[in-house]
């Protein structure tokens, strides 16, 4: 059994000893952790391959690609991030300097899920390093090939003093929990987000929380149905449903519901052939538990694709739903799978109407060359991101902040939002001894001083 209070102390040991301090040495971690990825890329394809049934193609797309760009973005930018920035000092203070400057938190602690084992566990460790702190990474054990693999190549790979790996279940993960850090970064269900910031509430610990929700994707008359249909089963399918931006469901202008549904059907045989489960693009259910929960989702639902399943190979076909309601099974829950139901809708007003009805996502994805609904949808609804023409794609855009709002989570990063996520901002001021003019605010206080005090505040304002 891993001793988890003496792991996080060492860390601690080593952060106050400066090991990550000094800019060279995170720059150097981040060269390391690139190597680890370029070094062992088939190693990793494999892993994610045996956990989740990943093409490598698409394990290079959304995993390895991803990180080793976050990796090289953060290295040509760090040093800039890392400059002290100047701001106005008020009247009231001159003579005097002000800057805020950028300080690594301590120890962090990275709990990782298991739809994206790389990508999400690399790229917020990306961020941790490069602002300076030293990290506790804890890979989710639904992804077993993978959590084993960073747990072999990371000690190889990066500074142990800097960067530790802890493997395990809800045990370990609680035993962490109890332990003092200086910042938690979770990705993963909002139940689980629950119990993560009551655990931190003991120790005041700043949370940052990429949470999920129900994505919803908003078509109408105005556009190439054809292209929309193809995007949206790309964005839908991949990682078989398992992405937390996925589109969830789909709200289609009445007019062209059925044959948009039509045309979804087209792409999915496009993408995977006649038969998805012998295609090699096509993924799996991560596990049994999440294989009957889906398949629950199903019962008594009305599939106009797909629809099939197979428990022994955890498989469930691309799965498109009609005669949905948004009382129905599978508009209650975050879906996270391979089932995209479909409510037709009169129009943008209509849609609007459901998206607020329910949490505020993750993202929202609209296909219209109306300008009028694109306004409506941006200043009506309220979600992490919204994306006009695609789903997905806003994750590889760096300098877009990644996060959500309310049930969907709480903070941001990418970039430099990562950097900015695992630093604390301290001010700086700098006023000299001569002269002293803050005598002008020292008692005793006279007419003239009040004059003065009051001059120099309403400058302030």
């Amino acid at each position: 059994m891993v001793d988890i209070e003496t792991v996080v102390g060492d860390l601690r040991d080593s952060f106050r000893s400066g090991s990550n301090r000094p800019v060279a040495k995170r720059l150097e971690q981040l060269a390391r952790l690139r190597a680890l990825l370029v070094d062992n890329g088939a190693v990793v394809e494999a892993a994610l391959a045996k956990d989740l049934g990943k093409n490598a193609a698409e394990s290079q797309l959304t995993e390895i690609g991803v990180v080793v760009a976050e990796i090289d973005h953060t290295v040509r930018h760090l040093r800039r991030w890392l400059r002290p920035h100047a701001v106005r000092t008020p009247l009231i203070v001159a003579p005097a300097s002000s800057r805020v400057i950028r300080e690594p938190l301590g120890v962090v602690l990275i709990i990782a899920p298991w739809n994206y084992p790389i990508q999400l566990t690399l790229v917020p460790l990306i961020g941790a390093l490069a602002a300076g702190n030293t990290v506790v990474l804890k890979p989710s054990e639904l992804a077993p090939a993978t959590s084993e693999l960073l747990a072999t190549l990371i000690p190889v790979y990066l500074d142990p003093r800097v960067v530790a790996v802890v493997e395990g279940g809800v045990d370990e993960t609680t035993r962490l929990l109890a332990e003092r850090f200086d910042h938690i970064f979770y990705t993963g269900n909002g139940r689980v987000g629950r119990i993560v910031m009551s655990a931190a509430v003991a120790h005041l610990t700043p949370v940052t929380l990429e949470l999920g929700g129900k994505s919803p994707v908003y078509v109408d008359s105005t556009v190439d149905l054809r292209v929309a249909a193809r995007r949206v089963a790309w964005g839908k399918f991949m990682n078989a449903g398992q992405t937390c931006v996925a589109p969830d469901y789909l709200l289609v202008e009445s007019s062209v519901h059925a044959r948009f549904v039509e045309l979804l059907g087209e792409a999915v045989e496009e993408f995977y052939g006649r038969d998805p489960r012998e295609s090699g693009s096509y993924g799996r259910i991560v596990n049994d538990a999440q294989f009957d929960r889906l398949v629950g989702l199903l019962r008594d639902e009305n599939a106009a694709v797909g629809g099939g399943s197979d428990r022994d190979d955890r498989y469930i076909a691309p799965t498109v739903l009609v005669g949905v309601t948004t009382g129905s099974p599978s508009m209650r829950e975050e879906i996270f799978g391979p089932i995209l139901p479909t409510i037709p809708v009169s129009g943008v007003e209509e849609a609007i109407r459901i998206i607020n009805a329910g949490d505020k996502p993750l993202a929202l994805y609209a296909f219209t060359s109306s300008k009028r609904a694109r306004q409506k949808l941006l200043r009506e609804t309220s979600s992490g991101a919204v994306a006009f023409g695609i789903p997905s794609m806003h994750l590889l855009v760096d300098g877009l902040p990644f996060g959500g709002v309310g049930e969907s989570g709480t903070g941001a990063y990418h970039g430099e939002r990562s950097v900015a996520v695992f630093s604390h901002e301290k001010a700086v001021l700098d006023k000299p001894l001569k002269p002293d003019t803050a005598a002008l605010v020292y008692p005793p206080f006279s007419d003239r001083k009040y004059r003065l005090i009051r001059g120099l505040l309403a400058r302030l304002r």
